[in-house]
């Protein structure tokens, strides 16, 4: 089978995980994404994943809680390597093999990231999940989602969201907005659209690392955009 891309970078959002709990993992929700993560790599398709960790700690949300910015920015990126792992478990349990690499060191929670090791693994058939963010505070796992993309090569980064793609406004609270199919980095500066943090875009800008929203949550849509499936919105 061909697919359209040979290795992406997939960026998950924590908050998705929760599925329609309010806090934490949903199983259900976890076997889906290892479900549908597993049909891709076993076509072939190398895969490189960022997680959120915002189903657990978000650093922003904390520091109006007193939480001084840089410990809760810490807290956030442990927060993506919980997810990290629970996924990874997710993956082996559907006999998917995957590898844990994590931006600090955390031995032998996962292995410590580097570029090479990262496409080591993607070579030999494996999942890599890149959890804990950039490292550093101040980063977004948006932004380290695109900076993971550029530095594992990958052909395009996914967003997988709970909608279906970009739209003029949030379509879950303005019901005229309408929905790009299309739209270019600069379009998303200039209509101040939150599609991710400006770091991130600017990040895949100059690196021309192609970005597809999607909705991650509806089962089979991984697949449809391997398959080069006009879902979704295009960002390049």
């Amino acid at each position: 089978m061909r697919t359209k891309y040979k290795r992406v970078l997939l960026k998950l959002s924590g908050e998705s995980l929760m599925g329609n709990q309010g806090y934490g993992i949903d199983s259900t929700r976890l076997s889906d994404y290892a479900e549908q993560i597993k049909e891709i790599a076993t076509a072939g398709v190398q895969v490189a994943i960022v997680i959120g960790g915002g189903n657990i700690f978000r650093g922003l949300s904390g520091t109006s809680k007193g939480v001084d910015r840089v410990k809760g920015d810490q807290m956030g990126m442990l927060a993506t390597v919980i997810n990290s792992l629970a996924l990874s478990s997710a993956l082996e349990s559907a006999g998917q093999p995957a590898q844990v690499f994590t931006a600090i060191n955390m031995f032998p929670i996962g292995e410590h990231y580097s570029k090479w090791k990262a496409i080591d693994a993607l070579n030999a058939g494996k999942v890599a999940i890149l959890a804990g963010g950039t490292g550093n505070p101040f980063f977004t796992t948006d932004t380290g989602s695109a900076l993971r993309g550029i530095e594992v090569e990958a052909n395009v980064m996914l967003k997988g969201t709970r909608v279906d793609g970009i739209y003029t406004a949030d379509p879950e609270k303005d019901p005229a907005a309408t929905k790009f199919d299309e739209i270019t980095y600069d379009e998303i500066y200039t209509r101040g659209l939150k599609v991710m943090d400006l770091t991130a875009t600017t990040l895949c800008k100059e690196n021309n690392l192609p970005i597809i929203v999607f909705d991650m949550d509806t089962k089979g849509n991984l697949k449809k955009v391997m398959d080069g499936e006009k879902i979704g919105t295009l960002v390049y």
